[in-house]
């Protein structure tokens, strides 16, 4: 798989479940979905066949040589999950705003345009290009996993989940842990479900852990860390906003000054999400939210690298350059229980690095994008 469109389709493939794949095998979709533990049902040489597979996928691609036509993409899409997606190649000489209307046509929903190169979008009729295009999912009751990350916080952990058990008694409750103390126990007494990441690896690779293993077996993530500085009374709330129909709810801190952070820590936050802002033109107050709510579908469609510090600006940048709903609403910010495991250093290289290699990432259907902000009250 040589060609801008091939390239493209690896690009985008994310951390599907279940894959099907429109033509005879292909070794090398076969061999990315084997890293990541997917299942592939390939149609073979008769894409018609596609009436034999009614399971349900969370990822639909195309053979580049296959000819693809609205109705066939009606008949493909429809094995797909709700906010499952599509990766459908287009040949040289297309243009993206007519592969945009044969999209809609086919009833899906476009997010954006890949080549396969980090800058190719402008030349992707010359080249050729993949349309990432999802099933758009349906408002309606979601299944609820809340994520947390903990190092010896056995001081919180027990009351910590009594008070996420009083807002979401039905959520499976999901903890990546690195601890030396008793908090692992303590939170599998409580009905956690824990995974041990020893020896600790640091915040990235811990939270792409919980992401893709929340992804796996629920519907929707509401993360928050594992210190009350963020207020479980707003675990309904964010739940909601994803039932209604976000893809993402960015919790904000710092839309103004909380009285529980201090000021070093408050401008710093505010640089970050005004550097944000000026390079990916996404007007977010707080891009290193501990609390956030993720539809999985879409986590699924990322590939999230968790390598280093600072994933949380990936998490929040790449949804909104590739059109899905972002939603910012203000919550209150509390005192911190117990110590802080911040590297503000380290952290902060990482912040500008992120903010810098998520360039030429996405591109933007929808005019002005789809980041809005809600009150509080909305």
């Amino acid at each position: 798989m040589g060609s801008p469109s091939d390239r493209a389709i690896l690009t985008s493939f994310g951390r599907p479940r279940a894959v099907l794949h429109i033509g005879p095998r292909n070794d090398v979709i076969d061999a990315a979905a084997a890293r990541i533990d997917a299942r592939v049902v390939s149609t073979g040489e008769d894409a018609g066949s596609i009436g034999a597979h009614t399971q349900s996928f969370d990822l639909l691609t195309i053979e580049p040589t296959t000819s693809v036509t609205s109705e066939t993409l009606a008949v493909w899409s429809s094995c797909l999950t709700d906010g499952g997606h599509a990766l459908i190649p287009y040949r040289p000489g297309t243009s993206p705003k007519d592969a945009f209307a044969q999209v809609r046509a086919g009833g899906l929903e476009a997010m954006r345009v890949d080549t396969g190169a980090r800058f190719g979008q402008r030349f992707a009729a010359r080249t050729g290009f993949v349309v990432v295009a999802r099933k758009r999912p349906k408002p309606g009751p979601l299944s609820l996993t809340i994520g947390m990350l903990t190092l010896n916080e056995e001081t919180s952990i027990e009351r910590m989940i009594d008070e996420i058990r009083q807002y979401a008694p039905d959520a499976k409750l999901l903890i990546i842990d690195s601890s030396s103390d008793r908090t692992p126990e303590l939170a599998i007494a409580k009905g956690a479900r824990v995974i041990r990441q020893l020896p600790p690896r640091g915040h990235g690779p811990a939270m792409e852990r919980l992401m893709y293993e929340a992804a796996r077996d629920t519907e929707a993530l509401i993360y928050l860390d594992c210190d009350f500085t963020y207020p479980t009374d707003q675990i309904p709330r964010l739940r909601g906003l994803l039932e209604q129909g976000a893809d993402m709810v960015n919790a904000s801190r710092t839309h103004s000054k909380p009285e529980a952070m201090p000021i070093p820590n408050f401008i710093a936050n505010r640089v970050f999400a005004a550097t944000a802002q000026i390079v990916h033109g996404i007007p977010t107050t707080d891009v290193h939210s501990g609390m956030r709510a993720y539809r999985s579908s879409m986590v699924r469609a990322f590939a999230f690298d968790g390598e280093g510090d600072a994933l949380p600006l990936d998490t929040l940048i790449l949804p909104a350059r590739s059109n899905y709903d972002v939603i910012e609403t203000p919550i209150p910010y509390h005192e911190r229980v117990g110590e802080s495991k911040l590297a503000k250093f380290r952290g902060t290289m990482w912040s500008f690095a992120r903010i810098a290699t998520a360039v030429g990432k996405g591109t933007r259907v929808r005019r002005g994008g789809s980041f809005r902000h809600l009150a509080a009250d909305a």
